[in-house]
């Protein structure tokens, strides 16, 4: 709030002298979101821009502020349909809205600082950003950046056993708001050592709906969760003429708290009795915290011994140590599966602790013993032993006198993995470029619990992977240019069954300039993956082609810019059934059409000048889910006097899937205010 004053404050300062230089489009932040994320992360704030510069001495005659902020109010007309589908996506509100502000302050004098840059973007909107930038020269650098990110997530189809009963509830939905801070200071920049201090935080809290398993059934209760993470961290830049050294310590403290609460009967999501009897939950007392804490070393060294040799090295360790404390109170009807058995209360108390070190490297160097020769050698290792032990007490009440269950059990896992590659790259003509690599990559991991129970106690697995690798560019001529790449790669084992094993993977791209305004290109992507282990059948394919145009002629008032994108997915693996553990086969489809085009234009003068930009995005899918989504915007922007523009924008967001109707929506969002610039 302290920083929303400042900005409303200094908005008849921006407007008193006239601008120095031309603003940027003062909408240029309410971009339509792209089709693979919310509207709330893809309206994303422009480059950051350092705040340091030369210590030239400034005129008092010159501004001391500049820049521009954007206040405004956006009006709703919905949304029209699912409400909870429509927070999920898009979570655009209604209301009065810092849209932007993007200001400098300098300092004549520079007695504490010659000058600090503020940007601030989408306030009182799902995604907030700021940042602050500010240095004197010799002296220090300092960034603070604070992001604000609030997500709701309830799809009534999605995690829904229940839904073939006519009961929408998403069992695995939450409303969180997360707090990203980070400060950084850097003493004496471009000296030979420059030591540097930093602090960051990552704060949560969360509200939703998870399931209690109890044996025989599944019952959605709701919860509440919190966790915090604090970074601390110093270290000290070492610049030499052919040598630089970064060594760093810091540490981290997290913790991490949930809560679920429930009372009155809760029949779950299993309708059949268990061996005669109606399955319930009349009340729920569940409640677990973790405790964290770590130390960590780094360090990274690059050098130029030679003219014709670069190398680098990196070398990181971590020694993160954490405990749980876990308690659960549970009544109703209830069955233990194992001892075909009823009980009407359950008492589990569990205490648990584990350390895990972990230490990665890498290294690597390239040589250039011909002009147009390079070689390149690059080493990575990353071993993580994790060693784990809990003991607890579970008490099943209403089998006669109390049955007690004691645990104590043990856990380790031990993961190896290793990576070495080497890339030839050369120029053999003026107009071509070609680079060819091998990649192997190897490590293994072990698990096991004790004592030994259900599917998973013992694993071991080993990672073999061969990857040839290799790129080409060819421009020919000036204004037709082409280039490609491609990775072939072979396992004899793997650590998961989804992960790559047998693939291939090719992408080619080209640009044509027919003239100097006008530019056509074209973009192919492919991935194939495929697992034949027996017992365990996995296929994927994925695809998606591109071809873009940007039309800027000379001397006119307008602009073209348009793409089109379609893509294809196609998995197929086998799975266990949950209710009888039978194998079963998914098989999923998808294949999308994407297209978005902006035109800008200048107003006539009689219009009172300024810019008008239309345009959007639609997509369309087919497959396993037919969805379509359709995203238009206009936006307008006048100016009023040489320090006062109003610009408007005009948002649609139309969502339709064919076999969820229930999940439709649209909605209308129209935001109007004026732009103050200095």
């Amino acid at each position: 709030m302290r920083t929303l004053l400042i900005f409303v404050a200094a908005c008849p300062l921006l407007a008193q002298t006239p601008a120095q230089s031309p603003a940027p489009d003062p909408v240029a932040t309410a971009a339509p979101a792209a089709q693979a994320a919310p509207p709330s992360q893809s309206a994303s704030a422009p480059a950051t821009q350092t705040a340091a510069g030369p210590d030239s001495p400034v005129p008092h005659s010159e501004n001391l502020i500049t820049g521009w902020i954007d206040l405004g109010y956006r009006f709703s007309t919905g949304p029209a349909g699912s409400l909870e589908t429509y927070r999920s996506v898009v979570d655009y509100g209604a209301g009065p809205k810092l849209i932007g502000t993007d200001f400098s302050i300098i300092d004549p004098h520079h007695r504490f600082f010659d000058s600090i840059h503020v940007q601030a973007y989408d306030w009182s909107d799902p995604y907030s950003t700021l940042r602050i930038d500010a240095a004197k020269q010799g002296l220090y650098t300092f960034t603070a950046s604070y992001r604000s990110l609030a997500y709701f997530n309830n799809l009534p189809s999605f995690a829904d056993p229940l839904l073939n009963r006519g009961i929408m509830i998403d069992q695995q939905s939450f409303d969180s708001r997360r707090h990203l801070g980070s400060f950084e200071l850097h003493l004496l920049p471009n000296k030979r050592i420059s030591p540097y201090v930093a602090f960051d935080h990552d704060g949560n809290t969360t509200q939703g709906v998870t399931t209690f398993a109890a044996n025989a059934n599944q019952y959605p209760v709701p919860y509440a969760s919190t966790d915090l993470t604090n970074l601390y961290r110093g270290g000290v830049n070492i610049v030499l003429p052919k040598l630089h050294i970064t060594l760093e310590e810091g540490g981290t403290t997290y913790r991490s708290n949930q809560n679920t609460y429930a009372s009155g009967t809760n029949f779950g999501d299993t309708s059949t009795p268990f061996l005669g009897q109606t399955l319930d939950l009349t009340g729920l007392v569940q409640a677990w915290g973790v405790r964290g804490s770590s130390e960590y070393t780094r360090v990274v060294v690059t050098a130029n011994p030679f003219s014709w040799m670069d190398v680098y090295g990196h070398f990181g360790y971590v020694d993160p140590h954490n405990t749980v404390n876990y308690t659960q109170y549970d009544t109703g009807s209830l069955a233990l599966q194992s001892q075909a058995m009823f009980y009407s209360g359950e008492q589990f108390l569990e205490t648990a602790a584990a350390r895990m070190p972990h230490t990665s490297g890498d290294a690597g160097w390239e040589i250039r013993p011909f002009r147009r020769v390079r070689i390149q050698q690059y080493w990575l290792t990353d071993r993580l032993h994790d060693a784990g032990s809990t003991n607890g007490v579970d008490s099943f009440l209403g089998l006669g006198p109390a049955f007690p269950i004691s645990s104590d059990a043990a856990s380790f896992l031990s993961s190896n993995f290793n990576q070495v590659e080497t890339d030839v790259a050369a120029d053999p003509l003026s107009n071509v470029n070609v680079r060819i690599g091998y990649r192997y990559m190897w490590g293994d991991s072990n698990d096991l619990v004790l004592p030994q129970s259900g599917l998973l106690t013992i694993q071991n697995s080993k990672l073999r992977r061969n990857v040839v690798l290799g790129s080409a560019g060819w421009r020919i001529t000036n204004k037709l240019r082409a280039n490609g790449d491609f990775e072939l790669g072979y396992s004899g084992s793997e650590y998961f069954r989804t992960s790559l094993y047998n693939y291939r993977k090719a992408r080619m791209m080209g640009r044509y300039d027919v003239s100097a305004g006008l530019h056509i290109n074209a973009d192919y992507t492919i991935l194939s993956n495929s697992n034949p282990l027996a017992g365990s059948p996995y296929k994927y394919l994925s695809h998606q082609e591109s071809l873009g145009v940007q039309w800027t002629p000379a001397g006119k008032k307008y602009s073209f810019d348009a793409a089109w994108e379609h893509c294809g997915f196609h998995t197929e693996i086998t799975y266990l059934d949950p209710t009888y553990l039978d194998p079963a086969l998914s098989n999923y489809r998808e294949y999308c059409h994407d297209v978005m085009a902006t035109i800008n234009a200048v107003l006539p003068g009689f219009l009172g000048g300024g810019t008008v930009s239309a345009g959007g995005s639609a997509m369309l899918t087919s497959g396993s889910r037919p969805t379509t989504y359709y995203q238009p915007l206009i936006k307008v922007n006048t100016p009023i006097t040489k320090n006062i523009a109003w610009f408007a924008i005009w948002q649609y967001y139309g969502f339709r899937e064919s076999y969820y109707l229930f999940e439709n929506f649209q909605n209308n969002l129209i935001t109007t205010g004026l732009r103050f610039s200095r």
